[in-house]
């Protein structure tokens, strides 16, 4: 059974989450809120195996919140989804940052929230598409350009010479489908290498 937080300061949100989430049979909430101070204790009460996490709120943002509860040691296998209306590059940044394992806009199907929940608490990465086409295009920039001390930035020499081919072609602007059509891969070998590729390049995109 798959534990989940709801934290979001509208309760309408919270009531469609909740109904959402009750049709599925591995999912449970174990509580909801809608401040990020709220969001820290009830983690650490309830220890949920995954938070859906509202950015802007009031009594403490959906950022500070992620960073204290993924500070405490107690909570090591809680992992936390960014939910916002606000698909803004700093963020999405600043989510990954924080130590989210996902950012999805508001808007997104609820059949790829479902998933994205499944997929994070198996301990992989995930961003909605759209978000990952801008992050990736973003990086795809950064990574042409020579660091400030003439070497490579952390993160960057990780990079296999596929996930490099499909780092360019998100660059390129092509979806999971278009790249594994370009790379004669499947979409879903183009999606985990798009998941590999934000791991380790979020820790030093700006």
């Amino acid at each position: 059974m798959i534990r989940i937080l709801l934290v979001d300061d509208q309760t309408l949100i919270r009531a469609g989450f909740r109904a959402l989430l009750a049709a599925e049979e591995d999912m449970e909430v174990v509580g909801e809120c809608g401040t990020g101070r709220e969001a820290v204790a009830l983690a650490a009460s309830e220890r949920p195996d995954v938070v859906l996490m509202d950015i802007r709120m009031p009594g403490g943002d959906g950022l500070e919140a992620t960073t204290a509860i993924l500070a405490d040691p107690a909570l090591a296998g809680t992992r936390i989804i960014i939910l916002t209306t606000f698909e803004l590059d700093e963020y999405i940044l600043a989510a990954v940052r924080a130590g989210a394992s996902g950012f999805l806009v508001k808007d997104t199907e609820p059949a790829e929230l479902i998933r994205a929940i499944r997929v994070v608490h198996d301990g992989d990465a995930l961003l909605s598409p759209s978000v990952t086409r801008r992050m990736m295009a973003a990086m795809a920039v950064a990574s042409m350009r020579p660091s400030t001390e003439g070497a490579p930035p952390p993160g960057l020499a990780e990079i296999t010479g596929r996930e490099r081919e499909v780092l360019a072609l998100v660059g390129e602007g092509l979806n999971n489908a278009e790249i594994a059509g370009r790379l004669f891969i499947t979409p879903l070998t183009a999606k985990t290498h798009v998941s590999r590729i934000m791991t380790k390049l979020a820790v030093w995109a700006a």
